[in-house]
């Protein structure tokens, strides 16, 4: 049997479950990039924090700035979508309700 109109998903709340999903993925990566930075700072000590070593921690702390903006802009583009949902939604039921008034009209002037 097929599914009513309103349970099947359409492409853009398909597409708003899939950027959830990495949205939720990017903000655990980010988080985890937290610790494991806080971590190796905290363990190698600091004259060893030079050279490389400095600069592969630096570049951990803009990497994790990065990926915290990418995952704030995929809630930004989030919102759109869901915007985008509901209004297309109630476009959709004006124009129901539009096509079903111009059935009725053109039923009873079909019947007169």
């Amino acid at each position: 049997m097929p599914q009513p109109l309103s349970a099947v998903p359409t492409p853009l709340e398909r597409a708003l479950d899939q950027n959830e999903s990495v949205k939720d993925t990017v903000e655990q990566s980010a988080a985890e990039l937290l610790v494991i930075n806080t971590v190796l700072k905290q363990e190698i000590p600091p004259h060893v924090q030079s050279g490389d070593v400095a600069q592969a921690l630096e570049k951990t702390d803009a990497l994790e700035t990065r990926i915290q903006e990418s995952a704030e802009d995929l809630a930004q583009v989030n919102e759109v979508l869901e915007q985008q949902i509901d209004e297309r939604a109630d476009l959709e039921r004006e124009l129901r309700a539009t096509k079903a008034a111009l059935a009725k009209a053109t039923g009873r002037s079909s019947a007169k």
